[in-house]
C-alpha cells in the first residue's frame, strides 16, 4: 500500500468499531510511539486485545500487523524531532540494560544490512569509483564522520578525492561546482535526511556524474537521486544516530577498492611507512623489560 496510513485512517474512520476508533486515535496522536510497538503492547496501551489489533491491520488493507507496523515506521522516519527521539528511546529501553540494548540493536542492524545490500549495485559502485576522474564524498550533519572516514582512506588510493561536509546548500554547491561526467559522487543520507545532501546529489546527476547513495531505503530522498543505492540500516530512535551498519558497509567498500588498487596502494603505503617512521608519526611500543 502506498497511501499514507493517516490518510487511510481518515478515509475508513466512519466504519470503525469502538476498539478500532481507540486504535485509530492513538496511532493518529502518538504515531511516533505506536510505530515501534508490538501488536500486544499496542493493544495493552489502547485497551483492546492483540487479536483486535491484528484484525484492524487487515481491515486497513495490510497483510497483517507487521506490514502495518512497517508502514507506520516508514511514515515517521523523517518526522521525528530530537525530543520525540529521546522519548521513544526511553520507552524502548525502559529498565533494560542500556549497553546490552544498544549493542543488540546495532547487531540486528548489521544482520539486516547484510541481507539488504544489492551485490550487483555494490560491484558496479566499486567499478565506477575505480574508473572515476575525481571522487566527491558528501555527508552533512550527523553523517559527516562517515564522509570523512571514507574520504580518509580513499585519499591513499586515488589522486583527487574531495570531501564535502557543508551543512548548507549554498556552500555545498560552491564545493561541487566542478563536478563533471567523469566524476563519481558518494553521498550519505539517513533519517532525518539532510536537504543539502539530497540537493547536492540531485545537482551532480544533472552534470552527468555517477552518484552512489548510502541510505536506508530505495525510496529515500537520496535513493531517488542515485545511480547505485547501497542500503544500510540506521537506528534513528535516539538522540544519537546509530551508524554501525553504514560504517561496516563503508569498510566493505574500502576493502573492495583496496583490492582493485593493489599495486598503487602498496606503493603509497611503502612511502608513507618510511615517512611515518622518520617523523615519528606513531608512538612506538617500548621494549619489554
Amino acid at each position: 500500500m502506498n497511501d499514507d496510513l493517516l490518510l487511510i485512517l481518515q478515509k475508513k474512520a466512519p466504519s470503525f468499531s469502538k476498539g478500532q476508533r481507540l486504535l485509530a486515535r492513538y496511532i493518529t496522536e502518538s504515531y511516533d510511539k505506536a510505530a515501534f510497538m508490538t501488536a500486544s503492547s499496542l493493544g495493552k496501551t489502547v485497551g483492546v486485545s492483540e487479536s483486535t489489533v491484528v484484525r484492524f491491520a487487515v481491515e486497513l488493507g495490510y497483510d497483517g500487523y507487521p506490514c502495518m507496523q512497517k508502514a507506520m515506521q516508514a511514515m515517521v522516519l523523517n518526522r521525528l524531532t530530537s525530543v520525540q527521539r529521546i522519548e521513544v528511546a526511553n520507552d524502548r529501553i525502559g529498565n533494560h540494560d542500556v549497553v546490552t540494548t544498544v549493542l543488540q540493536s546495532d547487531a540486528e542492524k548489521l544482520r539486516q544490512t547484510a541481507e539488504l545490500v544489492d551485490r550487483e549495485a555494490f560491484a558496479s559502485a566499486v567499478q565506477a569509483i575505480l574508473k572515476a576522474k575525481r571522487i566527491y564524498v558528501l555527508g552533512c550533519r550527523s553523517v559527516a564522520p562517515l564522509a570523512n572516514f571514507l574520504g580518509y582512506y580513499l585519499s591513499f588510493m586515488f589522486n583527487d578525492v574531495r570531501i564535502v561536509t557543508a551543512s548548507g546548500a549554498s556552500e555545498m554547491f560552491e564545493k561541487l561546482i566542478k563536478v563533471g561526467a567523469e566524476d563519481v559522487v558518494v553521498a550519505f543520507s539517513f533519517p532525518r535526511y539532510s536537504a543539502a545532501t539530497v540537493k547536492g546529489a540531485q545537482y551532480c546527476r544533472t552534470t552527468g556524474a555517477t552518484v552512489i547513495g548510502f541510505t536506508d531505503t530505495q525510496l529515500s530522498p537520496l535513493g531517488q537521486h542515485s545511480d547505485y543505492v547501497l542500503l544500510a540500516k540506521s537506528d534513528m530512535l535516539s538522540l544519537v544516530d546509530s551508524l554501525a551498519a553504514p560504517l561496516s558497509l563503508i569498510n566493505a567498500l574500502i576493502v573492495a577498492l583496496a583490492a582493485g588498487r593493489g599495486q598503487v596502494l602498496a606503493k603509497s603505503f611503502d612511502v608513507l611507512e618510511r615517512v611515518w617512521e622518520e617523523y615519528n608519526v606513531y608512538e612506538k611500543r617500548a621494549d619489554s623489560q
